[in-house]
């Protein structure tokens, strides 16, 4: 190996000398703008209630009227348009412009749960169970009306692709809680049972953006190595591989000294975690330790490579190892039509097992200090798309409000937040916008959204952006 440095230092030639002169002329120029300090971890601005985020992500847009925001007397206007000064003639998208909008009660039932009573829907039974755990906040709304950047905007708090994910943003302000695993892992459910219309996912809404990209989601695979190309090629034993990186590291210090990109520190570390978890990843993956009570807890699917329950199981593991924050997309809620004959599957795969994680952190002590919120990236209208009838039934998108539920770290269980008018179609009370969702779970975890920033492009960047966002306190234990 000590050949191969040699050799690239005999490769200096008139060329290379001119190449690392002008890079140098231009980082004296812009040394002020990307000091060393603001790659480490800034820290808490205040004693956290949080240490660490499970998001699931419902992918597809969940109908809010059909699982949390009852509304007990719609059936009285089955079939009859929409009242005018309750839409206010506001925008929709191509899919109904210009049809008229009827109106699609819920066929399904709802159930007062907990000590409080909170509505819950018959195809959630196990999270009704512990609703005393649960609080749903019905008022959620954003500005997106279309999928793509509907869906960036919830994961980055931007509709514009390029900016830092949630997980890069705490990983960035928080720093690592271990050295064997990433800081931020993405597991997506191969599996759905709710049709075959899905939504797309995209690696910008776990990246880094702007932020160096050590801090970027580490998306994890449902088949063959669970990260790519962790295992050693045929031929290549660990001594071998640890020989290598050690070469390899050595000339990326020596360019990192020449050039100035932080970057090359980033590939150097990124090269040691996957070292590291060729050790450490094999471990987590394996579930034959797992007691029979716990498997039984998340499920039917839990054996089910690829399944929700799996990643719920696998990110409650991930919580216990100190992974910082662990997202779990979910597809298939994108339900324009068939809405009563799809939904039911849906809430199969996500139902126990999302209970069941609360259950299983609970017992462990994790979760006082573990959020989990769980939400889609916009809502659905009260007014049908397509064939209207009791049984049958599709919904368009709805960004003015939609529902989500969060429990654990700090998150005052046994309730439900904001209120919609008697459609679910305008917020009335207590509205709750994305970006005070990321400044609350941000304050959850000790961060103050407002001093959480990166300078990129002559803006000191936020998450929250530079809308006005707010804490929402009223959640709060």
């Amino acid at each position: 190996m000590d050949e191969i440095f040699e050799q690239h230092n005999r490769l200096q030639d008139r060329r290379q000398f001119l190449k690392t002169s002008g890079s140098s002329l231009g980082l004296a120029a812009l040394a002020n703008l990307f000091p060393e300090s603001r790659h480490a971890p800034r820290g808490p601005d205040h004693t956290p209630r949080a240490k660490r985020v499970i998001f699931l992500f419902m992918c597809g847009a969940p109908s809010q009227l059909d699982l949390f925001d009852y509304k007990p007397d719609l059936h009285k206007m089955f079939k009859k348009p929409l009242p005018k000064s309750v839409s206010k003639m506001q925008r929709v998208t191509a899919m109904t412009r210009g049809r008229t909008q009827l109106v699609a009660p819920s066929k399904f039932r709802f159930e007062r749960k907990g000590e409080n009573g909170v509505w819950w829907c018959e195809l959630l039974p196990h999270l009704g169970a512990i609703a005393d755990k649960v609080c749903i906040v019905k008022s959620m709304n954003t500005n997106a009306i279309n999928h793509d950047p509907a869906k960036t905007y919830l994961c980055t708090g931007s509709e514009i692709p390029g900016k830092a994910s949630m997980g890069a943003w705490l990983s960035y302000g928080l720093g690592s809680m271990n050295k064997d695993l990433p800081d931020f892992v993405v597991l997506t459910s191969a599996y759905w049972t709710g049709g075959k219309q899905i939504q797309g996912l995209y690696s910008r809404l776990w990246g880094s953006g702007f932020l160096p990209s050590t801090h970027q989601g580490t998306a994890f695979q449902s088949a063959g190595d669970p990260v790519l190309f962790l295992s050693n090629p045929a031929g290549v034993d660990r001594s071998v591989r640890r020989r290598m990186l050690d070469a390899i590291a050595k000339l990326n210090t020596k360019h990192r000294a020449e050039i100035g990109d932080p970057e090359i520190e980033t590939t150097i570390a990124q090269q040691e975690m996957a070292f590291r978890m060729q050790s450490s990843v094999p471990e987590l993956t394996d579930l034959s330790g797992e007691p029979e009570s716990v498997r039984s807890l998340y499920g039917p699917e839990v054996d089910k490579t690829g399944s929700f329950a799996r990643n719920c199981l696998l990110a409650r593991r991930m919580v216990e190892r100190g992974v910082r924050f662990v997202q779990i997309n979910h597809r298939g809620w994108d339900q324009h039509s068939y809405l009563p004959e799809r939904i039911p599957g849906q809430c199969f795969d996500v139902d126990q097992p999302s209970a069941a994680l609360i259950t299983d952190l609970e017992q462990r002590g994790l979760l006082e200090d573990t959020l989990i919120f769980w939400c889609g990236e916009f809502g659905r209208t009260v007014y049908c798309q397509g064939k209207l009838e009791r049984n049958h039934y599709g919904r368009d998108h709805h960004p003015r409000c939609f529902s989500a539920w969060l429990a654990g770290g700090g998150i005052r269980g046994g309730i439900d937040y904001g209120e919609t008018d008697d459609f679910s179609y305008n917020i009335v009370k207590d509205p709750v916008h994305v970006r005070d969702l990321h400044a609350t779970m941000l304050y959850l975890l000790g961060i103050d959204h407002e001093r959480l920033t990166f300078q990129f492009q002559g803006l000191d960047q936020r998450l929250t952006g530079v809308e006005k966002a707010r804490v929402v306190r009223g959640i709060l234990a």
